[in-house]
């Protein structure tokens, strides 16, 4: 058994990966974490091409996941909340998945997944993305977990100023970005357990199909 955890966030080490490792921490099967960050992975562009034998045939490295995921009993996918939906790398690995679908494919069909959501305010909108993603592509959810995290405007040096950005949206005017004001995923152990139990549920159901086979 191996579960492969996939974290869509184009910043490397951030949020998202940090949750998705958090639910893969508490697995006791092989697992693996993939970053997608400076990873080139376009949208299907519905050529069709992989109709015939369920391998999609656009060149980019989402050629080189193929295997991983094939190979997976399960998946942890996380990525962060863009403009209240999932982010575009995300949704494009995700999207590349419909390689898998036709003649009633079962290259992922019947697989678990979880879902990992990171936002400014909160990740839910990315766990419903990913839910549907999973639900096409017949993938049983597990569960999902969704938290807080740091927007680019606590780091980008204008954040206190900008009338416009996720400081004065969540926090109100004149809010100052401190150590106290920054959201971050050591204000929110309930979440780091949340993401912890939900691994140990994922090793059950797992554990629950190798010895019914």
């Amino acid at each position: 058994m191996k579960v492969l955890g996939i974290s869509g966030s184009p910043r490397k080490g951030y949020n998202t990966d940090r949750m998705v490792k958090e639910v893969l921490s508490t697995i006791t099967v092989e697992t693996e974490f993939v970053s997608l960050a400076g990873k080139k992975i376009g949208p299907c562009i519905s050529c069709l091409g992989c109709i015939e034998d369920n391998i999609c045939k656009v060149k980019d490295d989402m050629q080189g996941l193929r295997q991983k995921i094939i190979e997976a009993d399960a998946y942890v996918i996380g990525a962060p909340n863009y403009y209240s939906m999932i982010n575009g790398l995300s949704h494009c690995f995700l999207e590349r998945f419909y390689q898998f679908r036709h003649q009633e494919g079962k290259g992922i069909s019947g697989k678990l997944g979880v879902a990992v959501g990171i936002g400014g305010r909160n990740g839910d909108p990315v766990v419903d993305n990913i839910k549907t993603f999973f639900q096409y592509n017949q993938i049983d959810c597990v569960g999902s977990v969704s938290a807080q995290g740091v927007a680019n405007c606590f780091i980008c040096g204008y954040g206190e100023t900008c009338k416009v950005g996720a400081v004065h949206m969540f926090f109100g005017p004149g809010t100052k970005i401190t150590e106290e004001t920054t959201p971050s995923l050591d204000k929110q152990p309930e979440k780091i357990e949340e993401a912890r139990e939900l691994g140990r549920k994922l090793d059950a159901r797992l554990k629950g199909f190798a010895a019914a086979t």
